[in-house]
């Protein structure tokens, strides 16, 4: 199997033990996931299957959107509520609470530098930051550019709030709630968290595990996997031209124009004369041609 199965992460499983447990329902060891979720949160998480595990990085890189609590008037050195607890803060249930904690939230919307929080996978001299962490010492982390591109409060019964954000890559909300609460200055973390939707991967579609090892039981498993090339489908399709052409790009070479039809798009989803995905290229103007870019397949 070569594609992307919509994975449906549960509380208490890392991301890592999602892929172990996948090889094991599928049988197959070239798995990968696309974008680590903590133990404590869940949903969404694309795992790529066979050929497609050359998406991952690709994957990674999409927008996601997240249901998460936020819990005003305490921090922790986790920046969620299963660390331990630096300080708690009273905070005052009132409509001018409620308006300053509204006009705070939203904000965020738009660029912001974000800090990574210590207790990540993030490597500072090759050392992880949740390693460091656990070993009592704190390093400096230079500010990271993240894009709140939506956040809406969804519920507001202080001490706690009920917000959904869209974000870039590299956002993380623990860090998202520990700054809210450090505007307000009542202190905040992350109680919840849910991932909505990761790229085009959306909840509703998301299989659990006992699904997955169902549907494989019952012989259906293949219907669900995703093929590769769906995650592109907003770029144009070029098919080359039976012989030279199909030749050329099995062999992960570039292509004059002329043999997809003649179009020039300056990104687009390439596939042999018999319809199989070769990969994405990109158009070198000044060359005159197709070039295979990061996703390359081949040809089988």
């Amino acid at each position: 199997m070569d594609g992307i199965i919509n994975v449906y992460k549960e509380k208490g499983y890392t991301s890592h033990d999602v892929v172990a447990k996948m090889r094991g329902i599928l049988r197959m060891k070239k798995i990968g996931h696309t974008g680590t979720l903590d133990p404590e949160a869940e949903g969404v998480l694309p795992v790529c299957l066979g050929r497609g595990t050359k998406l991952c990085d690709m994957l990674t890189e999409k927008d996601k959107a997240y249901r998460a609590v936020l819990l005003l008037g305490m921090e922790t050195d986790t920046q969620d509520t299963t660390g331990k607890i630096l300080g708690r803060w009273p905070v005052e249930q009132s409509a001018d609470m409620e308006k300053a904690v509204s006009e705070a939230i939203l904000s965020f919307m738009g660029p912001y530098a974000q800090i990574p929080p210590m207790y990540s996978a993030l490597k500072v001299n090759g050392k992880k930051l949740y390693e460091l962490a656990r070993a009592g010492k704190e390093v400096e982390r230079q500010p990271r550019p993240v894009e709140i591109l939506h956040i809406q409060i969804e519920k507001m019964d202080l001490p706690r709030v009920v917000m959904h954000v869209e974000c870039s890559k590299g956002t993380y909300i623990r860090t998202l709630c520990h700054d809210i609460g450090r505007k307000l200055g009542c202190g905040g973390c992350m109680e919840e968290l849910v991932r909505t939707r990761s790229g085009r991967f959306k909840i509703k579609d998301s299989l659990r595990l006992s699904k997955i090892e169902d549907l494989r039981d019952k012989g259906e498993i293949e219907h669900f996997v995703l093929p590769v090339d769906c995650v592109f489908e907003e770029l144009p399709k070029l098919t080359m031209k039976p012989g030279e052409g199909d030749k050329l790009v099995h062999n992960g070479n570039f292509f004059g124009a002329e043999l997809a039809g003649g179009s020039q798009f300056l990104r687009a989803r390439v596939y042999d004369s018999s319809g199989q995905f070769i990969g994405i290229y990109g158009y070198e103007e000044n060359k005159k041609r197709y070039q295979p870019q990061k996703l390359f397949l081949g040809g089988s």
